[in-house]
């Protein structure tokens, strides 16, 4: 499958040319991973090749794959300019994702409730969209329809399953809950976005 062809798959389709534009650009390996719990997305640098990988969820509904997309070359862009010695998400980071998504930011790419997002989320961008309560939900909406729910729409004393796993709600936090796995006993802080599902166990 060509580049193009991994696009037109994944992205908005107005958004496609710019997408394998960055990629014929800068060069990079691009993969699409089975969906991760803990990361949308990633980019790596390996000095032993000098090669550069990106890789996306292949979960993501357009809007959340481009914006992941976007985000991870905003890391390699960074990376080029600056070298190893900036931080992951530091100002290097966001001036770069900020500059590349910019061209993105229309409403013939985004609908108009994820571009208002957007444009508040760009005044000074977060580790990732998960990370920014009010961007992951809209950008939830546009998912296809699933069993899980949100755990922060689990009340405390509800059973769930969290990665093939059964756990118990006990106590809300911020913008995590402590949950206790129900076989181990063990606790763990899970986060309030996390996708869960509901067990009569």
């Amino acid at each position: 499958m060509t580049s193009r062809e991994v696009f037109q798959k994944f992205v908005p389709t107005p958004s496609i040319e710019y997408c394998v534009k960055l990629y014929e650009r800068l060069g990079f390996e691009f993969k699409i991973k089975k969906a991760r719990q803990t990361k949308l997305g990633d980019y790596r640098f390996n000095p032993k090749t000098n090669r550069h990988t990106i890789t996306i969820n292949n979960d993501l509904n357009p809007y959340a794959f481009l914006v992941t997309y976007l985000h991870e070359v905003g890391h390699l862009i960074a990376f080029k300019q600056y070298g190893r010695r900036i931080l992951p998400h530091g100002k290097e980071w966001k001036q770069a994702f900020k500059e590349v998504s910019e061209p993105m930011l229309t409403e013939e790419i985004f609908h108009k409730s994820v571009l208002e997002a957007l444009k508040k989320y760009f005044r000074n961008p977060k580790a990732s969209s998960c990370s920014d309560p009010v961007l992951y939900q809209i950008l939830k909406q546009f998912d296809e329809p699933s069993d899980k729910i949100l755990l922060k729409e689990i009340a405390v004393g509800e059973v769930f399953i969290f990665n093939k796993k059964v756990f118990i709600k006990l106590e809300k936090k911020r913008t995590r809950s402590v949950c206790q796995e129900i076989q181990t006993k063990k606790k763990y802080l899970i986060s309030d976005l996390a996708e869960v599902e509901i067990t009569e166990e």
